[in-house]
């Protein structure tokens, strides 16, 4: 590890100057919380958001409701998932909630109007979103399963006192990153639920311990599921969907909101997240790419690049290493 390195800094270009500049705080780490290497401050405390989506997934398995229910690659995908709203994924989280017994209308999520811009265009005018379109509504109904399957109520259940929170959620996180979350009031994430800050260290070691799941365990479940089916952890042009495809099953990777990245590199042992200061989402794209691929888990990929309203290319989001 580089001692007192600064963190990356991620340059946007327009033409050839330098239009804005993102610090980005990263570290990356083995399975037992060892910090291999690490830029800015690895001990940050951050919200991670749908970062953390994976891990809150594992009662899921590991409780027998998604055999219960008889769920496939792609529900638990989606439950690990911020989707794009696009007709394949609406489809199938609808056909989830049937075979459960549930319906949008049990979703606590909200509605929002898809991520993916031709899927928001689609659904014509006059036309509203329902839950179903909200990029968590796979978690959500995740949730639902396992509330159904072990007979906890559903009214509520993204109150931080439910007992699919207090009981299952919370514990699995604090238990997989390492922290103790009992002294911590937790805030509101934009779907409902309760999120619980963590040092970015910790949250880069529970990454670590998905990837180093046997097979046959729920985290190796999740992680196959979400490189089996990319498409379903975000969707067509996604950066999620992007970068696992890439990776050629090397590598999972899980964004979070404000400018938060994770990933696990299983064959390497390795987890990574990072935060972007100032929580811009183009950034976190390019630093986790530049960082997946000085660790091997990707190919050299060009970097991003800025268009114009005409299509035209006018710069790029590069990191500056």
């Amino acid at each position: 590890m580089s001692a007192g390195r600064g963190p990356l800094v991620v340059e946007v270009t327009r033409g050839e100057r330098v239009e804005s500049r993102h610090e980005v705080d990263a570290v990356v780490v083995t399975a037992d919380g060892s910090v291999v290497d690490a830029w800015g401050d690895p001990g940050t405390w951050v919200m991670p958001r749908s970062a953390v989506k994976p891990i809150q997934a594992i009662p899921l398995v590991a409780g027998g409701s998604a055999d219960a229910f008889d769920l496939s690659d792609v529900e638990l995908a989606l439950a690990c998932a911020s989707h794009g709203g696009e007709p394949d994924h609406v489809a199938a989280v609808t056909r989830w909630l049937e075979r459960i017994g549930a319906s949008p209308a049990d979703l606590a999520c909200g509605a929002h109007r898809p991520l993916h811009d031709h899927a928001a265009m689609s659904l014509g005018p006059g036309v509203e979103p329902t839950a179903v379109h909200n990029n968590c509504s796979g978690k959500h109904a995740g949730f639902l399963t396992l509330c159904l399957h072990h007979g906890l109520p559903i009214d509520g259940y993204t109150e931080p006192a439910h007992r699919l929170q207090s009981g299952y959620v919370t514990p699995v996180v604090g238990e997989w990153c390492g922290v103790d979350l009992s002294g911590q009031t937790p805030v509101v994430d934009g779907c409902g639920i309760p999120v619980w800050a963590l040092p970015l260290e910790r949250l880069a070691t529970g990454w670590a311990r998905l990837g180093a799941g046997q097979e046959g365990s729920p985290e190796f479940r999740l992680l196959e599921a979400m490189r089996s089916e990319p498409f379903y952890v975000a969707g067509t042009d996604r950066a999620c969907t992007r970068l696992i495809s890439a990776g050629s099953r090397r590598l999972v990777v899980k964004t979070g909101a404000e400018g938060v990245f994770c990933a696990t590199l299983p064959d390497d042992g390795l987890g990574l997240a990072l935060k972007v200061r100032d929580g811009a989402g183009r950034a976190s794209d390019a630093a986790v790419t530049w960082l997946l691929q000085r660790l091997g888990g990707l190919p050299d990929l060009a970097d991003a690049v800025l268009t114009n309203r005409a299509g035209a290319v006018v710069g790029v989001v590069r990191v500056r290493g």
